[in-house]
Order: structure tokens, then C-alpha cells, then sequence
């Protein structure tokens, strides 16, 4: 596992890379290429249906030539100077200090912060300078959905990142009410539904605002969408977040932290080793007997870590302690568990390339982002059921918020179907 770009560099060429890297969490790259790429996939297909008439432009006016405003100069300060007293910092700062102690500090360095404000600051200035009329203009401009794509990417982020942290704090609000800003302000611990619904509220208010047609548009996020579940995985799962299944006590950690096949009662004796890890899992589930796990012993064709995993060095330092390891994130899962994030990774990529195949088939405005609610909800509805998380308590059943959630989206996903092929002419 590589909790960080340091670990990564480290494990694949074999040196000591700049300490700097520390501060470059895996989860949250893999989540900006995942953004990237949605917004590449979401560019090109709103480019395909613009060139079919399906979309149209937005024509706006605009006032050109005019000189860098007050506003504009200090907004760009401001900005170039948070960005440079933290990230210049990084480079000055002592590479054993926690990254995320590091960011939410106040510590970072005051003379980089100064300079890269006042860059940015002059750059706007220039810019502005270069492009100044001797009298500024008013001019109507039409712009394209996929001229868009940059604010719905950010627009999508922010909402999508607040989703996802209030939806997870909900589902764990044990957890939260314990530590409501360490949990709020940690860098894990976000829900993906949640920040799918948020998003694609605040897309979907914005898109009306700039009138594009939502149907088209929803449907030519399907695809993106998918993909970039399939890319945040990654995140969750190269990081060892937490987002793992229960226990598979077919298999056990050896000596060499290798994953092997276990003996009868190496699932308990892995518990009675150690003692700490032992009483943080019966705080968890109330007792030993409610611990989650299962003993399937998968197909020895694939490598025995496909059916079961210890994330090592994992993101979130659980576990119980690495033979030969020494400094942070030093902890690994004993016994292993169903590494479901891995499995996810896989499904959601063969999703995305069925949406990708059919995105030209599928006619009917609507029907798209219906069958991506279908295949998502019951791919998400199915990892579930070896999957660590917390459950609800509603007539006797016991169902995880992702599972409701899912079964909503698939029924939401069916009516979508239907609805639009009844409503909506084929073009």
C-alpha cells in the first residue's frame, strides 16, 4: 500500500525520495486524475452530441478589454499566498512531520506565501494588460456545453467532496460525535453516494442556469462517471483507506507478511496475538462473536491476495504492526480480508467500457444515465455484502446506507427508463 506519492516512489525505484512527497496523498491524486479524466470523457461526448444537434449554445454577453480589477488582484493574492505558504512550506519543512497535522496547522512559510501571491497577483495584472481596449467592449459570445466542462468539474468536486464527508459522518455519527472536527477535517471517511447525489444536485442547478439540456447532459456523464469510480477505487484501495470487506479466514498473514492458506483456528489465534488490535475490533462489534468474517477459499488459478489481503502500510495505520517496519503506517489487516475495493475496481472498469460501447446505441435521451443508476446500484448493492460498514436497524433488517441507497438508485434507474421511452421520441 502507498499511503502517500513517498511510499510509491520508494517501493518502485528503490531510493529515498524528496521528503516533500510525504505530502502528496494517494487517495486524493487518484481522485484528481479521476476528476480529470470524467472531464476529458465528459468534454468529447458533449462535443459528439453538440456536432448532432443535440446541444446547443448558450449566447452571453460579456465585457472585454477592461483592466484588472481590485477584486480580481486580491482574490489572486489571497490565493497565491495560501498556495505558497503551504506548498513552499513543504519543501522547508521537516518531512516526519504528519501530513495532515501539516496542512490544517498553521504552520507553512510566510515568505513563499508573499511571493507566490504577489505572482499570481502580477500575472493577472499582465494578463489583463496584454488583452486591454482603449475602450472596453460589450460582446455576445456563444458558448458550448463543452466550453463548460472546467466549472462543472469544479462545481462537481466541491459539492461532491461536502456530499461525501456529511453523508459518511451520518452513516458513522458514533464516530463523529466523538471527534466532530478531526472527522470533518480528516483526509478519509467519504461516502461516494453521497457525494454523487450532492454533485449531481449542484450540476444539475447550474446546467439550468447556463440552459443546457439536462437529459443529454446527464447522459453523457454516465460513462465518465463510471470511470471515475473506477479511478477513486484506486484511491481507496492502493491507500488502504478502510474501504475493505470483513475478515476471509480461509486465509492467514504469515511471518513474511504474505498472504497463505490459514489452519483450523488461526482466526482465532491471529485475535489472541494481539491483544490491542483485539479489544479496537470488540469495540467495534460489541464482541468477539459479532466480529464479520467468512472462510471462502477462492480458485487457486488467481494469486491467494485476490481473495484475501492485509493492506499493508495502509492509510489509516490499522491493524497490528508490521514484522521489520519502523516509522508511520507501519500497520497491516490480520487476519486478511476480502479486498472489495480491488473488485470494485474491476467491475466499474467493465461497466465503463459497456457505457462507453453503448453510448452511440442508446437513442433515447435519459435512458443512459438510467441503465449507469441500474449498473451501479447493483454492482455497489452486491460488494455490500462483504463489505465492512455500518448498518441500520429497520424492521428486524439490517441493511448499510449504501444498500439503500442503492436499491433507490436501481428502482430510480428503472422508472428513468421506462419514463423516458414512453416521453421521449427516438433521435
Amino acid at each position: 500500500m502507498y499511503p502517500n506519492l513517498y511510499f510509491f516512489l520508494k517501493d518502485a525505484f528503490g531510493v529515498d525520495p524528496w521528503g516533500f512527497t510525504r505530502y502528496i496523498n494517494t487517495f486524493g491524486l487518484l481522485v484528481a486524475i479521476a476528476f480529470v479524466v470524467a472531464a476529458v470523457l465528459l468534454s468529447k461526448e458533449l462535443k459528439r452530441r453538440e456536432q448532432a444537434g443535440l446541444l446547443l449554445p448558450m449566447e452571453e454577453k460579456i465585457v472585454v478589454g477592461k483592466p484588472a480589477g481590485k477584486a480580481e488582484l486580491l482574490f489572486n493574492l489571497a490565493f497565491g499566498f495560501m498556495v505558497g505558504y503551504k506548498i513552499i512550506g513543504v519543501f522547508l519543512n521537516d518531512s516526519q512531520v504528519n501530513p495532515q497535522e501539516y496542512i490544517f496547522s498553521s504552520k507553512g512559510s510566510f515568505l513563499g506565501g508573499i511571493l507566490l501571491g504577489g505572482l499570481f497577483s502580477w500575472l493577472k495584472y499582465h494578463e489583463k494588460k496584454k488583452q486591454a481596449l482603449p475602450k472596453p467592449e460589450e460582446r455576445k459570445l456563444k458558448i458550448f456545453p463543452h466550453e463548460r466542462v472546467g466549472d462543472i468539474t469544479v462545481y462537481a468536486a466541491i459539492s461532491g467532496f461536502i456530499g461525501a464527508k456529511v453523508f459518511d459522518n451520518l452513516e458513522n455519527w458514533d464516530r463523529f460525535i466523538q471527534d466532530p472536527i478531526g472527522n470533518l477535517l480528516a483526509p478519509s471517511g467519504l461516502t461516494f453516494y453521497g457525494g454523487l447525489i450532492v454533485a449531481a444536485c449542484t450540476v444539475i442547478i447550474f446546467a439550468r442556469g447556463k440552459k443546457i439540456g439536462i437529459r443529454h447532459l446527464i447522459d453523457s456523464a454516465a460513462p465518465a462517471l463510471m470511470i471515475a469510480y473506477a479511478i477513486g477505487r484506486m484511491g481507496c484501495h492502493f491507500s488502504g483507506d478502510g474501504d475493505w470487506g470483513i475478515f476471509n479466514t480461509a486465509y492467514r498473514v504469515n511471518e513474511a507478511n504474505k498472504i497463505e492458506l490459514a489452519a483450523p483456528g488461526d482466526f482465532d489465534k491471529s485475535l489472541l496475538q494481539y491483544p490491542e488490535y483485539t479489544r479496537q475490533l470488540v469495540a467495534e462489534y460489541g464482541s468477539l462473536d459479532n466480529i464479520p468474517h467468512v472462510a471462502f477459499k477462492g480458485s487457486s488459478i488467481l494469486p491467494n491476495w485476490y481473495w484475501a489481503y492485509n493492506y499493508p502500510h495502509n492509510v489509516n495505520e490499522v491493524g497490528i504492526p508490521m514484522k521489520d517496519c519502523a516509522g508511520s503506517y507501519c500497520s497491516q489487516l490480520s487476519p486478511p480480508v476480502f479486498p472489495t475495493t480491488l473488485y470494485e475496481i474491476i467491475a466499474s472498469t467493465l461497466l465503463f467500457l459497456l457505457l462507453w460501447a453503448l453510448r452511440k446505441k442508446i437513442k433515447v435521451p435519459g435512458r443512459m444515465f438510467g441503465l449507469y443508476l441500474i449498473l451501479n446500484g447493483i454492482e455497489r448493492f452486491m460488494i455490500e455484502k462483504i463489505r465492512v460498514n455500518s448498518t441500520y436497524d429497520i424492521l428486524g433488517f439490517h441493511p448499510t446506507q449504501a444498500e439503500l441507497i442503492s436499491v433507490a438508485l436501481v428502482l430510480f434507474g428503472i422508472w428513468l427508463w421506462m419514463y423516458a421511452g414512453r416521453k421521449f421520441q427516438t433521435v
